[in-house]
């Protein structure tokens, strides 16, 4: 287990910390970009409320029985909603447009996971809540991308808000808390979460093994450290290199752009490449394009390699070609022909890349 104040972005609710937890709101909301480590910061702090034997810091001391089983994930007074629990009552079949279609039936035989929380996961609360504690004299409810529950979902959650029982506490991550209802957000303590400055993402980074790499990718994930870490732990850094030298190569032919993309989703790694990474890389790309365009600086690929081969592109044909990605990027989640996808996403790229007339 990682040391709670090494955590990155731990200075940010340091104050709750040292303040000590019988003065905690009973509903915190930890909101600010993807990938700075809201995460990690509210499952420790979730692990410190049930910790059996606290520090002196108020940190989770790693060896009780509380710490054991919120480190097996079998602690009674713990409860964790996320998307990956969701499910939809729909059928996806084929479409001929190539995107997939949604059917709903009447007997719902198959169910495939949804895009929001919905109300059954926040109703299945109640009765954790309001019953009483098993083994803690706390309660803690952990909801992530808490922006994506239903407004039913939300609304429910409100009720349970308006009158918690003592000891009940609940952490709500999001990165877009504009998306949360108003009335959810007043009922909870916002923590804003920034990106850390550069010099203290690319040190912490560092010292998680990516050494002279740090500050490049860095760049490439928008100044989200944790973000970056992902990518290690899921083996995909290769993959982002290989991309961007793709972009950067001087291939015309879409056919063959294509293929050297189609190769870098067949890993075979537990964590592959995906489709919506490919198409996001592409976006970053086509974006520092036309930011060097108009001020000669690039935001997301700052010490990659640029493409001397392309000569003053036309800044519409990029902006059309951003736009007509963006469409792509909605898609790329369940392509119908993922070859037939990737040509097409190559031909708007290139087309892109025309110099001005």
């Amino acid at each position: 287990m990682q040391q709670f104040d090494k955590l990155i972005n731990y200075e940010v609710i340091s104050p709750l910390i040292r303040e000590g937890f019988e003065r905690l709101p009973h509903a915190l909301l930890f909101a600010g970009p993807s990938g700075v480590g809201k995460r990690d910061l509210a499952e420790n702090l979730a692990l410190a409320l049930l910790c059996e034997a606290i520090t002196t810091k108020n940190h989770a001391c790693g060896q009780c029985a509380a710490c054991r089983w919120m480190a097996t994930g079998t602690h009674p007074d713990f409860r964790r909603i996320t998307l990956d629990e969701a499910v939809s009552d729909e059928i996806v079949t084929e479409a001929s447009a190539g995107e997939a279609a949604v059917e709903k039936t009447a007997d719902k035989t198959k169910k495939s996971k949804s895009r929001n929380i919905g109300i059954d996961q926040i109703r299945a609360l109640e009765d954790f809540v309001f019953v009483g504690s098993h083994r803690s004299a706390r309660r803690v409810i952990l909801i992530s991308e808490a922006e994506l529950m239903t407004i039913a979902a939300a609304n429910s959650l409100l009720k349970i808000l308006e009158e918690p029982p003592a000891g009940v506490y609940f952490i709500l991550i999001t990165n877009n808390q504009k998306n949360l209802l108003p009335t959810l957000r007043s009922r909870a303590r916002v923590i804003l979460f920034p990106h850390p400055d550069h010099p203290t993402a690319t040190q912490w980074l560092s010292q998680a093994g990516l050494n002279d790499k740090a500050a490049r990718y860095l760049a490439r994930a928008g100044g989200a450290p944790m973000r970056v870490l992902q990518w290690k732990k899921n083996d995909q850094l290769a993959a982002i290199d290989a991309l961007v030298e793709s972009l950067a190569s001087s291939i015309t032919d879409p056919l063959v752009l294509a293929s050297r993309w189609e190769a870098l989703l067949k890993s075979k790694n537990d964590k592959p490449f995906l489709m919506e990474d490919l198409v996001e890389g592409i976006q970053c790309w086509l974006f520092d394009l036309a930011l060097a365009q108009a001020t000669g600086e690039v935001h997301y690929h700052a010490g990659w390699p640029q493409p001397s081969h392309v000569k003053s592109p036309d800044p519409h044909l990029l902006l059309k070609a951003w736009r007509d990605i963006n469409t792509f990027r909605r898609n790329a989640r369940h392509p119908l022909n993922p070859l037939l996808f990737l040509e097409s996403l190559a031909i708007h790229y290139l087309r892109a890349l025309k110099p001005a007339a």
